[in-house]
């Protein structure tokens, strides 16, 4: 039993530590009050760095990026280059879509995710290329076939063309498995006090009723790589049990809960609830005799950090998707983009 058990606590302390690099273009006709083209760029899900149609230049939203000009003076200069150049390329080519699907005014967006993610541990790379338009898959790259997968009709002749250029495919696939790590690399180099950070959280055990589920709540963590179950006599339980979302905190941390049904004559004794957090090796165990009933005033179920979270998130998801689902990608060099490649341009014209 204690091998068992010993089995269980290594496959959650050996949570791989994968870091990744995203870069969203979004470009949107009709939408008020916002640029009509946004480039976000996110590394472990922190910004990094923005540029819109309305600034007009690319600009570090971290203290730490400022670190990439010293051994690359031209950087933020090159970056805007970048920006500027494809919002010219993204104007023309959310018109052809328009032509494609036969459409006229009102609000159309266009948007570009790529990027990659590198697990520190195995050096495994992943990577991603994918275009939408106004809500819906466009396009996407396979990177393991090395061909595009086009799910709506008005895609496929741009997935014939964009096949046959084995050059171009040659050189994203490069660009994710060489190029795209080696940036991931030196961004979470610059940024390593921030984003290699760790910080446990405050655990509270939670009953509304004495029929109702206890919720053990773990918040103030940092980073999203943790795990938090239950246990009973030692093993951890799967069955009556609910596991929620890993949820932003507005401090840049994160916060989970895990709910448990129990019956009323249970012995409260045996159970505990167990946090983990990838990089530390001590396990954070609460038991649950320590349970706090409804009556007692208690601070950690504060549902302002959940709400100021979600506006702080939906925020993000805006400059980068205006509120429209965020598409994953998988293409592009950062810097430079394939997206200036001409074959772009062409590709999206309905005429082609």
């Amino acid at each position: 039993m204690r091998k068992v058990i010993l089995l269980l606590c290594l496959c959650h302390a050996a949570s791989a530590v994968i870091h990744s690099l995203k870069y969203f273009y979004t470009a949107s006709t009709g939408v008020p009050n916002f640029p009509e083209f946004v480039i976000v760029g996110l590394v472990d899900e922190v910004q990094i760095d923005n540029c819109d149609s309305n600034t007009r230049r690319a600009e570090p939203k971290q203290d730490w990026m400022n670190k990439v000009t010293e051994k690359d003076p031209q950087y933020w200069e090159r970056q805007t280059g970048i920006c500027m150049g494809s919002q010219q390329i993204f104007k023309v080519s959310i018109d052809n879509l328009k032509q494609r699907f036969n459409q006229t005014g009102d609000v159309h967006i266009y948007q570009w995710m790529y990027g990659c993610e590198w697990d520190d541990e195995t050096d495994e790379v992943k990577g991603y290329d994918q275009y939408g338009y106004d809500g819906e898959d466009f396009i996407s790259l396979d990177l393991k076939t090395e061909t595009w997968v086009a799910p709506k009709q008005q895609a496929v002749i741009t997935k014939h063309k964009w096949d046959n250029d084995k050059a171009w495919i040659a050189g994203i696939k490069h660009y994710f498995t060489q190029e795209c790590p080696e940036w991931v690399k030196k961004y979470v180099n610059y940024g390593r006090s921030v984003l290699l950070r760790t910080e446990l959280p405050s655990v509270s055990l939670l009953q509304k009723t004495p029929s109702s589920p206890v919720s053990c709540h773990a918040t103030g963590f940092y980073p999203d790589r943790a795990t938090l179950f239950w246990r009973k006599d030692g093993e951890e339980l799967h069955e009556d049990v609910d596991l929620g979302e890993i949820l932003p905190n507005h401090d840049g941390t994160f916060q989970m809960n895990v709910d448990l049904k129990l019956s009323s004559d249970e012995d409260r004794t045996k159970y505990d609830c167990v946090f983990q957090l990838s990089g530390v090796t001590d396990d954070l165990v609460t038991k649950l005799a320590k349970v706090r009933s409804n009556g007692e005033k208690e601070k950690p179920t504060d549902m302002t950090g959940p709400i100021i979270a979600a506006v702080v998130v939906l925020a993000l998801v805006l400059i980068a998707v205006i509120g429209v689902v965020i598409y994953k990608k998988k293409n592009a060099k950062r810097p430079p983009s394939p997206v200036n490649n001409a074959e772009v341009l062409e590709e999206l014209n309905p005429g082609s």
